[in-house]
C-alpha cells in the first residue's frame, strides 16, 4: 500500500523533480575535486542560485547539497552546520514553491570488503538525516546507492528522524544497464526496501535515460511503492578538456511520457541537465 506520508504530494499525478547540483556548480566555478557540500558554508548564494533555478524552471521537489555530507566521506567538516545549512538553503530558494528532499549519498566505503562497520555507517547516516530533519527538510533522498545492504542500513537510519524517506539506486551495469554495481536487480532493491519501510523507491544516475523506462517499470511491477526516476543526460565525453553531455533537454523530454506510463512517480534528472532540461520536462507531467 503506498505511504500515507508522500500520497498527498501525488494526488494529483507524478511530479517533476530538479536536475544536476554538481555540474551547475561547476559552472559557477566549482573547482574539479573539490567537494561541492562545502560550498553550503563557503559559498550559499552560488548554491541558492541553483536550487533557485531549479524551482523557477518547474522543479516541484529539489534536493539539497548533502550528498557527501556525512562524517564518514567528510571526516574534517561539520557535518551538522554542513547538512543544516543545505536543508536551510533548500527551503529558502523553494519558497511554498517546492518540497526538499534532502540528500543523502553512499558513504564510499564498502561493507564486504571490511573498510567500514555497520554501526558506523549507522552512525554517520543517522547524524546527517536528524541534521536535515531538524532544519525543515520535508524527506529524506538516500541516492545512488549500488550495495543493498549498505541501503538497508541507511534507510533504517533515515527512518530514525521521522521523514518520509526515498531510496534510490543506481543501475549501470550488466548487458542491459540494468543491475548495480554489486549486481542487484530492480526486483531485488524493490522488495528489500519495501519490506524495510521506505515510502517511494528508485533509481538515478546511470548511463543515460533510454534504459529507465525498463528499470522503472520493473521497480514499479515488484512493489507497490512510487517510484522516483532522475536519469544522467547521458555519459559525458571529453571534448575541448571538458567532460561534456551530449543528450539535449528536448531529447532528454521525449522519453518523460515513457517513464510516467511505466510507472514513475517522481521524474526529474541527475548528471548533466539541468533548468533548461526540467523546463523542457514541465509540459510532459
Amino acid at each position: 500500500m503506498q505511504s500515507s506520508r508522500i500520497a498527498e504530494w501525488l494526488s494529483a499525478g507524478p511530479l517533476l523533480a530538479d536536475g544536476a547540483w554538481g555540474t551547475e556548480f561547476q559552472k559557477r566555478g566549482l573547482p574539479p575535486g573539490e567537494c561541492p557540500d562545502l560550498w553550503n558554508l563557503a559559498h550559499p548564494d552560488r548554491v541558492e542560485a541553483v536550487a533557485s533555478a531549479y524551482c523557477d524552471a518547474g522543479s516541484r521537489i529539489i534536493l539539497t547539497n548533502t550528498f557527501r555530507a556525512n562524517a564518514i566521506s567528510l571526516p574534517e567538516a561539520d557535518i551538522r552546520a554542513v547538512n543544516r545549512a543545505g536543508a536551510e538553503i533548500s527551503r529558502r530558494a523553494a519558497r511554498g514553491r517546492a518540497r526538499v528532499a534532502a540528500s543523502i549519498g553512499p558513504s564510499g566505503k564498502m561493507l564486504l570488503a571490511g573498510d567500514i562497520t555497520a554501526e558506523a555507517l549507522s552512525a554517520a547516516f543517522a547524524a546527517q538525516a536528524q541534521a536535515l530533519a531538524d532544519a525543515g527538510a520535508d524527506a529524506l533522498l538516500v541516492e545512488t546507492m549500488s550495495d543493498i545492504e549498505e541501503a538497508r542500513i541507511a534507510l533504517r537510519a533515515a527512518l530514525t528522524a521521522g521523514l518520509p524517506v526515498v531510496v534510490s539506486f543506481a543501475f549501470d551495469t550488466g548487458r542491459n544497464k540494468d543491475r548495480t554495481m554489486t549486481g542487484a536487480t530492480p526486483e531485488q532493491v524493490a522488495a528489500a526496501m519495501a519490506a524495510e519501510g521506505a515510502d517511494a523507491v528508485g533509481a538515478n544516475c546511470g548511463t543515460g535515460i533510454q534504459s529507465f523506462a525498463a528499470v522503472c517499470r520493473r521497480l514499479h511491477a515488484a512493489c507497490d511503492l512510487p517510484v522516483w526516476i532522475k536519469p544522467n543526460a547521458g555519459l559525458p565525453v571529453m571534448e575541448n578538456g571538458q567532460l561534456t553531455y551530449r543528450t539535449t533537454p528536448a531529447e532528454f523530454a521525449a522519453y518523460v511520457p515513457g517513464l510516467i506510463e511505466a510507472g514513475a512517480s517522481f521524474i526529474g534528472g541527475c548528471c548533466g541537465t539541468s533548468p533548461a532540461f526540467i523546463e523542457a520536462m514541465a509540459p510532459c507531467i
